[in-house]
């Protein structure tokens, strides 16, 4: 039977620690509401930023491999038109050769 009476006291313990417990006020509550929805629109945002950012960064990744791309052709090109030139020239000192091989003879 002690052990019931000790359970019965400590009953009575806690039921005092309770009702001298400052209870929540009406206008704490929705203070706490309100910050608990701020807090969820927040992480809302925090999430929609956070995918645009990412979507953001792929795009750039993708841009700026474009971007090699074409300065690669770019060199590329200019390479060949470099090349072109040189072709060029050669064919001209050539036919310039021809032609004073050309005069010598008619001479």
């Amino acid at each position: 039977m002690n052990s019931i009476s000790e359970k019965e006291k400590k009953l009575f313990e806690t039921l005092d620690k309770l009702k001298n417990l400052e209870t929540i006020k009406p206008d704490k509550i929705l203070e706490l509401e309100s910050l608990t929805g701020q807090k969820n629109q927040l992480e809302i945002e925090k999430k929609q930023i956070e995918d645009r950012y990412h979507l953001l960064y792929r795009e750039n990744q993708s841009l700026k491999q474009k971007f090699e791309d074409i300065k690669k052709r770019e060199l590329d090109e200019k390479k060949k038109v470099d090349q072109f030139s040189e072709k060029i020239d050669e064919l001209n000192q050539e036919t310039d050769n021809l032609m004073e091989e050309i005069d010598k003879w008619q001479m």
